[in-house]
């Protein structure tokens, strides 16, 4: 049972005082130096597909061999110029003298082109521009510069991989401010429809704020030494995660602090009971979503490897603020960090009442939910699995083989408009070709097995002193030649992002192994190619590894086996039925043409780990509250005191996962919502009912093999409600 502090207890001035002031003082430091380093984030990111590869991949592989040929790490700008009808002589001189000035700018040396399309409607010129954080401004200057030189009433394009990087670039750039700003309003406007109160929504969103810039710090300096990959993608999730999770963290502390304002005058004795009642939860929470991510380290992908460091980092964090700062601001504070609605102390006859039932002292929604529960538990949970399941039903339509570069970006895109360009008049894959590399020795035989490849354009050898990733047409006399091996470049009809072509991908390994076995088949298409076959192969490895870490975590905390096993039931179903409507969602209402291949996994990772989140709040209240009632009392008794901190909690963490959905990034957007959703499902629906009534039904052996509950002269049979006693406690969950 939770030890009361007496009113009277005289806590020393260096508790009351100076430990809170130094905690605050030292996150105050934490802030100042890791606030400015979050605009600097972007001088440790990268948003270059190949270098996420798997050091298994072929592509990797071929790409390793690439560089070999080439002394800079170029990729290529391919700049359309389009008519309506044929270019006059004239024009094409006009359109030719562009070359001149492209080469005069800055991080432009060899331009290749004029080429003219076969229906004289275009021409094309390759620009290879240094693969760095100056790709946006570089293709930006191209842009201006084709469009103010190109003849009068043409369409001017800058695409290939350098465009589509600077665009996808340009997407990413409201994840500094823009996103941050839309999730704190959030997250701030729903706080004080909780709390009605001014100051305590401003103090839990500092917590946040102060959390997000040691997460910064921490990622920053991994970054900077080398130790992970940060690109757009962890960026933009590792501010939405550390938000919402030192929120929830955040909220069950208070609500906890609250509860025991009621019960002392002293504050300081509130804070410490408060932590101590809240300390192994929010511990085993935030324990469990770490253990999660880091689950992620398992992946075969270097991205999704990164993104476990990252977001675990961030979690750490929130974790460390909800456990240090909070305590240590609510400690000087008060309880004027709720006025004006400031908890009274309860008469002492008032603050631990005698249950019977479990519904003593609850109100509105959570007392109907209790009484629902403890009324009809069976019709509850079966009624609750059998609408999941409906839902999962949903999945079958899930097409998470992932999409075409040119679909990620939800804007409107130069670049992607310059692809569908490319493709009404040239080879599609023009400017982003295949890349073999092969034995010097066999190079004739590869290249003509590369050119009866269906779906090949053209190919041709590298040509000593060409640019690797482009060359020039034709067979030259004298290839290139790097330790024994050749390049050849191979350019695709179907365009470099298509289904189609990484089906020719698939026939050119195929084909060329049966000349050079040791041949490899790599460039933009192969990369995008085995990134999705990793991506779908991580599914299967780390979701087991995942859900074995947090059950082990969830049967240490409850000290049961049943318990856990049911629970992590019930999120897997939960995962299920919320892509199952994401995957209606996504095809009938947005319209889009699949998903991205690790858009299922960091569902899985994310849902799981946060929906155990609640069940954690919502079962160690109940073990809790079974200690002192019986485990049919202490289950209504701890839902009705968490019903609103955990439901808040859920909305919370829902209206931050939503903000990423301003990012105009497929994945991004399509994460958003199945997380967002997910949460709403989890507290609505699984926390709210399905686990309550469960647990319920099965009794005191939910706590299996532990002899929890069975001692209790408290519980009662299921189906039939309880009578409510007079006994009243105020109710400590929020809303």
């Amino acid at each position: 049972m939770t030890t009361k502090p007496p009113t009277a207890t005289r806590v020393p001035f260096w508790l009351r005082w100076l430990v809170p002031v130094l905690l605050v003082v030292t996150w105050l430091a934490i802030a100042g130096i890791g606030g400015p380093t979050f605009g600097r984030l972007s001088e440790v990111s990268t948003n270059d597909q190949a270098s996420f590869l798997p050091a298994s991949a072929e592509a990797t592989a071929a790409q390793e061999w690439q560089a070999k040929f080439r002394e800079s790490t170029e990729i290529p700008a391919v700049i359309v110029i389009e008519n309506g009808d044929a270019f006059t002589p004239a024009q094409f001189g006009q359109a030719a003298a562009i070359k001149g000035k492209l080469e005069s700018l800055e991080g432009v040396s060899t331009v290749i082109g004029p080429i003219p399309s076969e229906d004289s409607k275009a021409v094309q010129f390759v620009v290879p521009i240094e693969s760095s954080e100056a790709v946006r401004d570089i293709v930006q200057e191209l842009r201006d510069e084709v469009k103010a030189s190109a003849p009068d009433g043409m369409q001017t394009f800058v695409t290939g991989p350098a465009g589509l990087t600077a665009d996808l670039a340009s997407a990413f750039g409201g994840i500094d401010g823009i996103l941050l700003l839309v999730a704190l309003s959030a997250v701030f406007v729903i706080l004080l429809i909780v709390y009605k109160s001014l100051l305590l929504p401003v103090t839990v969103l500092l917590t946040s704020v102060f959390a997000l810039t040691a997460a910064i710090l921490l990622v920053f300096g991994m970054a900077k030494m080398g130790w992970i990959q940060l690109n757009g993608q962890s960026q933009g999730i590792l501010s939405i995660l550390v938000i919402g999770a030192a929120t929830d963290y955040a909220l069950l502390y208070v609500a906890r602090f609250r509860e025991a304002l009621t019960h002392t005058t002293n504050r300081t004795s509130a804070v410490l009971t408060a932590w101590k009642a809240s300390f192994e939860p929010i511990l085993a929470s935030g324990a469990t979503v770490i253990i999660a991510l880091l689950c992620l380290l398992f992946s075969d992908l270097n991205s999704n490897k990164a993104l476990g460091p990252v977001a675990a980092a961030g979690i750490l964090c929130a974790l460390f603020a909800a456990l240090t700062l909070l305590p240590a601001l609510m400690a000087l504070f008060g309880r004027a960090a709720f006025w004006p609605f400031r908890p009274k102390v309860l008469p002492e006859t008032e603050r631990e009442p005698r249950l019977s039932t479990g519904l003593e002292g609850q109100r509105g929604i959570w007392r109907a939910t209790g009484s629902l529960v403890s009324r009809r538990p069976r019709t509850v949970w079966v009624a609750s699995v059998l609408l999941l399941l409906v839902a999962s039903t949903g999945i079958l339509q899930l097409k998470a083989n992932g999409v075409p570069q040119t679909d990620v970006i939800l804007t409107a895109s130069n670049a992607v408009d310059g692809q569908d360009a490319l493709a009404r008049h040239f080879d599609a894959g023009s400017g982003s070709p295949a890349v073999i590399v092969a034995d010097e020795a066999k190079a004739a035989a590869v290249l003509e097995k590369v050119k009866a490849t269906g779906g090949v354009g053209d190919a041709y050898l590298l040509a000593a002193g060409s640019v690797p990733i482009t060359g020039a047409p034709g067979a030259p006399a004298a290839p290139a030649v790097r330790d024994g091996k050749v390049l050849i470049n191979a350019t695709l009809s179907s365009a470099a992002d298509s289904s189609a072509a990484e089906d020719t991908v698939v026939a050119l390994r195929g084909a060329v192994k049966t000349v050079d076995a040791g041949a490899l088949v790599g460039g933009v298409t192969a990369t995008a190619l085995d990134t999705n076959t990793s991506a779908q192969r991580d599914l299967v490895t780390i979701i087991p590894i995942v859900l074995a870490v947090i059950l082990v975590i969830l049967m240490l905390l409850l000290r049961s086996v049943l318990a856990p096993v049911l629970l992590m039931a019930s999120v897997v179903l939960s995962y299920g039925a919320a892509m199952g409507v994401a995957a209606v969602v996504f095809n009938n209402f947005l319209g889009f043409p699949g998903a991205d291949a690790t858009v299922p996994l960091f569902g899985f990772v994310f849902l799981v780990a946060l929906g155990v989140d609640y069940n954690i709040f919502l079962m160690s209240r109940v073990r809790e509250e079974s200690l002192k009632h019986g485990t049919r009392p202490g289950i209504l008794r701890g839902l009705g005191v968490t019903g609103g901190v955990i439901t808040s909690a859920g909305v919370v963490l829902a209206a931050t996962f939503a903000a990423l959905g301003i990012i105009p990034i497929m994945f991004l957007v399509q994460l958003a919502f199945i997380v967002a959703f997910g949460v709403l499902l989890d507290t609505v629906l699984v926390r709210s009912l399905l686990v309550p009534a469960l647990s319920y039904d099965i009794g005191e052996r939910i706590w299996w093999p532990s002899q929890l509950g069975k001692h209790s002269k408290g519980a009662h049979a299921p189906g039939r409600e309880p009578a409510a006693t007079d006994s009243e406690t105020e109710n400590a969950g929020v809303g």
